[in-house]
Formats: structure tokens, C-alpha cells, sequence
């Protein structure tokens, strides 16, 4: 299948997802969506459970895309660490399955799929990386922090690397906080840049 076909019936399945819980979310109107037939859709993804690991990689794989441009978005290291925040709180607001990764709480509407890896026979690429091992919340906060300190980090910095991690990891759960508990008036941006405003030689003046 085209890559453009895969990618049609997981915005079916997405789209599916807004208006039902996943368990009344059925292959055959997800096909039927994407315009393609249902047995082309378990040839690419062998199941309902192989269909919403796809769908939860793929949000993955957006949610750290936005990762990267907010990262490389002009300005210091204490801008671009509370862009990244900003984008966390966002995507995470506007996109159910994002939220669940980063906290690790599903609810009853979403599927729950197993984090560790599932047998795969699939002929498909992409389907055998979504059927390997998903992001744990944890996962995400240590893939987010390393993208961070690898992009703010200056070539041959030795000793103020860990301070650095330090940094980038606050901003990361500081923004995973406002996910859980939205702040009342100041948004993530103010408070990551209230808690990395201290001078610091690993975050100010990057």
C-alpha cells in the first residue's frame, strides 16, 4: 500500500476516534472512510490492536516533529525550551492520544494498547515499528530532554552538560504539569521561563 493510502485510513481511524469511544469504533467504517476495502486495511495492519498502535506511533512521531521545530525556532536556549513547552501543553489539549502518552492515563474512550512490543509477521515497515515498543511518559521526557541538550548544547561542552539536562528536563515536566493541571493565569511559557530565568551558564545566553 502508498504510503498516502496507510496515512488516510489512520486519519479515518482518528477521525473515528473524535466521534466514539475506540471500542465502538468498527474496521469496516474506518475502510469505508479511507475508501479502501476492509481487507485491504487488516493486510496493512493485521488488526484493530495492530490499527491503534499505528495510529498511537503516528501521534507519537507528530508530537515529537513539533518537538524539533520548536526546538530549532530562533532565539535562546530559555525561548526555545518554553516554545517546547508551549507546543507540549497545546498538542496535548488538542489531541487525546497525545495527552494519554504523555500521562499515561487512557480513559475508557481511547484504545490502551500494551507498551512492549507484540509479536509482528507484518510485511509492512511501518507497521512492524508501530508494533515494536511504544513511548512510556517516561520515554517521552527523556527523548524530548536528550533532543534539547543535543540541540542547545555546544560542540565540546563537557562539564555543564548535566546542568543542562537538568534544564531541559524541568522545562519538559514543568509542561507535562500544566497538562495534568492547567495553570489558572499564568501560562507554561511564564512559569519555565520564571524557573530557568536564574543565571546559568549552561542555559542563559545560548
Amino acid at each position: 500500500m502508498m504510503p498516502a493510502a496507510r496515512e488516510s485510513l489512520l486519519d479515518a481511524a482518528y477521525t473515528a476516534l473524535l466521534r466514539r469511544p475506540w471500542s465502538a469504533v468498527r474496521m469496516v467504517d474506518v475502510a469505508a472512510a479511507a475508501g479502501v476495502s476492509r481487507q485491504t486495511l487488516y493486510n496493512e495492519f493485521g488488526s484493530k490492536e495492530g490499527l491503534a498502535r499505528a495510529l498511537v506511533r503516528r501521534e507519537a512521531d507528530g508530537y515529537l516533529a513539533g518537538v524539533d521545530r520548536a526546538l530549532g525556532a530562533h532565539g535562546d536556549a530559555r525561548e526555545r525550551l518554553t516554545a517546547t513547552a508551549e507546543w507540549t501543553t497545546a498538542v496535548a489539549r488538542d489531541n487525546a492520544l497525545v495527552r494519554a502518552m504523555l500521562t499515561g492515563c487512557w480513559g475508557e474512550r481511547l484504545p490502551a494498547p500494551t507498551l512492549s512490543s507484540v509479536p509482528s509477521s507484518s510485511s509492512v515497515p511501518a507497521q512492524r515499528r508501530a508494533d515494536g515498543p511504544l513511548p512510556s511518559p517516561g520515554d517521552l521526557v527523556s527523548m524530548v530532554r536528550d533532543r534539547a541538550v543535543a540541540v542547545i548544547s555546544a560542540p565540546g561542552s563537557g562539564s555543564g552538560s548535566r546542568d543542562l539536562a537538568r534544564s531541559c528536563e524541568l522545562a519538559v515536566r514543568l509542561a507535562l504539569s500544566c497538562v495534568a493541571a492547567p495553570p489558572d493565569e499564568c501560562g507554561v511559557g511564564e512559569l519555565v521561563r520564571s524557573a530557568l530565568s536564574a543565571p546559568s551558564p549552561t542555559v542563559a545566553g545560548r
